[in-house]
């Protein structure tokens, strides 16, 4: 499906009323928007704080208004070797019930869970993106 920037919440409204997994990862290459819609998704499902890539910190940790645990957004493009990986406890985030967002999993094929989701984001033009998720 196609979309733009304006589009953004109906878009992640559409993905949270889709998807079967909590584990979502994001693919597309750099500037494609995989942190922008991440924000998208962490606003729509109630999340107190705004969303930011992790990249130097490699995983940010989103709460609710509550105070309780929303999920977890990592970013592995940093990663020189998937083990990397486990030094950060990846594993330990995944046994969790929260929301799971990753960008550049494919730096992790070995540990990406069966249950999870695809989402592929490729530009289209400088203000157009198109999303498929499997």
């Amino acid at each position: 499906m196609q979309y733009k920037q304006a589009e953004l919440q109906k878009i992640a409204k559409s993905i949270i009323a889709t998807v079967s997994s909590k584990t979502l990862c994001f693919y597309g290459e750099m500037g494609a928007g995989k942190t922008t819609l991440i924000k998208a998704l962490v606003h729509e499902l109630g999340g107190a704080d705004e969303a930011s890539s992790p990249t130097f910190g490699i995983v940010n940790e989103y709460h609710k208004e509550d105070g309780s645990v929303l999920g977890y957004h990592f970013d592995f493009y940093r990663l020189n070797d998937e083990t990397e990986a486990l030094d950060l406890g990846f594993e330990d985030y995944l046994n969790q019930d929260v929301w799971i967002f990753i960008e550049w999993p494919e730096k992790i094929p070995s540990f990406l869970p069966e249950a999870m989701h695809q989402l592929k984001i490729e530009i289209l033009d400088p203000t157009t993106r198109e999303i498929s998720i499997n």
